[in-house]
């Protein structure tokens, strides 16, 4: 092994630098790709960084606090018999790339917009071969909810991710069935739109529901099925959250409604509240929420009875839950336990696919892969 670089991540299409939070590794410890390195701060939340090389953890050049561009040295992994003096010179002969020019260079992907049926619904398309992986958001949520997943497993996949109506950049004016069987018939007129046949799937809260509607219409279209946290498989859920995101308009009622979501209230970043202010402004947003809030959860109770159309699907499934879940109780993965893999995540709560994100994209990763054998 030669001396590596480890640099602050590119997270996200937007996220243009970082803030060390703390290091979760000591200069001299022996560290491999997968190994918790470092807390870092981006504006819209505080994911975990994994090391990505294997061998020791020779220098940390950037201390907690500091804030850097993507690309910047943090820190070197280097053998354990390198001279102090290489690492030295590898330090000082690091040059931060020019990010802008190279991105402008390579024209990355943004998103685009399709027509599905009467929608016009955004994605985000990345990557190239195999059959696809399609993302699937929750409730409130939008495609970028999979900043920490959809880059990483397009590395060795076609990965799209997608706005369900109502969402993000999509029509918020709602035209059609908005129960799981009418937003599964939307993905299916996207795929179409894409000359998409077979898919795998993961969804996440009522993205995961949609998903396990789609998967019980057309199996044969589904090479696997991951579920993060899905709505639909008990009738309890926390209406306080889903009744409060409904009607949030100031910071302090987003702050108080999204901290609910992480196990960490403190990984909730500026952005991310702003950003769902900004996109509860919009015109036709209060409506659509409204709308599909009192479909899902009539009552404050979730419509169950999915765990049924899990125990008829002829196809690879997971189930991925945050131990620490406070909007749908993580006792729901026991009514399906026994049936398909369940993965319980601890110091998680309902986002398991950003909080622990690198857990999340190797579960992901691994059913893809053992699908295609």
């Amino acid at each position: 092994m030669t001396i590596a670089a480890i640099t602050m991540p590119k997270w996200g299409l937007t996220m243009t630098e970082g803030k060390i939070l703390g290091w979760l590794k000591e200069e001299g410890d022996a560290v491999g790709p997968s190994d918790e390195l470092v807390e870092i701060e981006t504006t819209k939340i505080t994911n975990v960084m994994e090391a990505g090389e294997a061998g020791t953890l020779r220098r940390i050049v950037a201390a907690p606090g500091s804030t850097l561009p993507i690309g910047a040295l943090i820190a070197v992994v280097a053998p354990q018999e390198a001279a102090d003096g290489e690492i030295d010179a590898f330090v000082a002969g690091f040059v931060v790339p020019d990010t802008t020019a190279a991105e402008a260079e390579s024209e990355a992907p943004a998103a685009r917009e399709l027509a599905a049926g009467d929608y016009r619904l955004r994605y985000l398309d990345l990557g190239e071969s195999g059959v696809p992986i399609v993302l699937i958001h929750g409730f409130g949520a939008d495609l970028n909810t999979w900043m920490f997943n959809q880059s990483v497993l397009a590395e060795r996949q076609r990965t799209i991710a997608l706005d369900l109506p109502g969402h993000g950049g999509s029509s918020k004016a709602l035209k059609g069935p908005i129960d799981g069987a009418g937003l599964a018939a939307d993905i299916d007129r996207a795929l179409a739109a894409l000359d998409i046949d077979r898919v795998h799937l993961v969804g996440h809260s009522m993205g995961g529901a949609i998903a396990l509607h789609f998967a019980g219409w057309q199996p044969a279209r589904v090479a696997s099925l991951t579920l993060l946290a899905p709505a639909g498989l008990g009738p309890e859920i926390n209406a306080a959250f889903i009744d409060g995101f409904v009607r949030i308009e100031r910071r302090r009622e987003a702050q108080e409604v999204l901290r609910l979501l992480v196990h960490d209230p403190a990984l909730v970043g500026r952005t991310m509240v702003e950003d769902v202010l900004r996109y509860k402004r919009l015109d036709g947003v209060s409506a659509a929420l409204s709308a599909i809030a009192a479909e899902w959860f009539p009552g404050g109770v979730q419509r169950a009875g999915q765990a049924e159309i899990l125990a008829t699907l002829p196809l690879p499934v997971q189930l991925v839950w945050g131990r620490d879940d406070r909007i749908i109780p993580v006792a729901h993965a026991a009514a399906v336990a026994g049936r398909v893999p369940v993965h319980i995540l601890d110091s998680c709560g309902h986002l398991p696919h950003m909080e622990k994100a690198g857990e999340v994209n190797r579960l992901i990763a691994r059913l893809v892969g053992e699908a295609a054998a």
